[in-house]
């Protein structure tokens, strides 16, 4: 099977065209343990997700903040492998029908052979890869490969970075762009920020590509605010932290797919 990169711009397109911002619910693979992380994918969609990121758990995440690490530590305890991130991606894709990327950081990737884990993904029915620790000008391996297996490569923008930097990261990437909302590492905010949109303006400068926001949206209000200026609402913390709080996994699944209900009708709201 070929990448789903054309799933993915396809999807991208039809929020636009329905005049709304797009839903991307992030999970990372494992949590709380393998079956239940393909459940989540599958609530989060069922809730009203359009993509998803399915993260691979990494034991010095350097983005991530208190509520993902503590996830990941779960599903690092549990035995969590590559090949189980790729079955996540396959059983989710085929369960659901909406593009699945996987986030991860870069070294994963580099010590399991670039080659290796882009024909899998491709092979599972990935859209691409979100890469935040990748730099532009050390992609180019991994971009030749990405595109020969029809994925998707996402890099990460941040308020601090310059006009000409933001130029050559988009003009490297495909799918999306991954706009960081603020400096820092991920979690839940009590406000997004005008810091973003400025950032969403200075990037679309620069592309077509579409460029969806992350870093700190939780609740319906944040995610109708996000929507009025992005084409997608990317939303992680929120959803592990509803997992986290839950007394079971049946609970758990059960408040990540209301709290996508509740962003979906958010995004919009624009």
């Amino acid at each position: 099977m070929s990448g789903n990169i054309e799933l993915l711009n396809t999807t991208l397109a039809g929020a636009k065209a329905a005049d709304r911002a797009a839903l991307i619910a992030y999970l990372p693979a494992g949590f709380p343990t393998v079956d239940g992380g393909i459940e989540a994918v599958k609530a989060v969609v069922a809730g009203g997700a359009d993509i998803v990121e399915v993260g691979l758990p990494h034991s010095d995440p350097v983005l991530d903040g208190p509520i993902i690490q503590t996830a990941d530590d779960i599903a690092l305890r549990g035995g969590v492998r590559i090949a189980d991130v790729m079955r996540t991606v396959r059983e989710a894709h085929e369960a659901t029908g909406v593009p699945i990327l996987v986030m991860t950081y870069w070294n994963p990737i580099d010590r399991y052979g670039v080659e290796r884990f882009t024909a899998e993904l491709a092979e599972a029915g990935g859209a691409g890869c979100i890469l935040p620790d990748l730099p532009v000008q050390e992609s180019a391996l991994w971009r030749e490969h990405a595109e020969k297996h029809g994925l998707a490569t996402v890099f990460v923008v941040a308020p601090s970075s310059r006009d000409a930097r933001l130029a050559a990261i988009t003009a490297a990437g495909s799918g999306f762009v991954y706009a960081a909302s603020l400096m820092g590492v991920t979690g839940t905010r009590a406000s997004v920020g005008a810091q973003a949109q400025n950032l969403v303006e200075r990037t679309r400068a620069t592309t077509d590509l579409p460029v969806c926001v992350g870093l700190g949206v939780s609740n319906a209000a944040q995610a109708a605010e996000v929507a009025g200026f992005a084409d997608g609402v990317i939303v992680g913390s929120a959803f592990v932290k509803a997992m986290l709080d839950a007394p079971d996994e049946a609970a758990g699944l059960a408040a990540v797919r209301s709290l996508a209900g509740e962003l979906a009708e958010g995004v919009r709201k624009r």
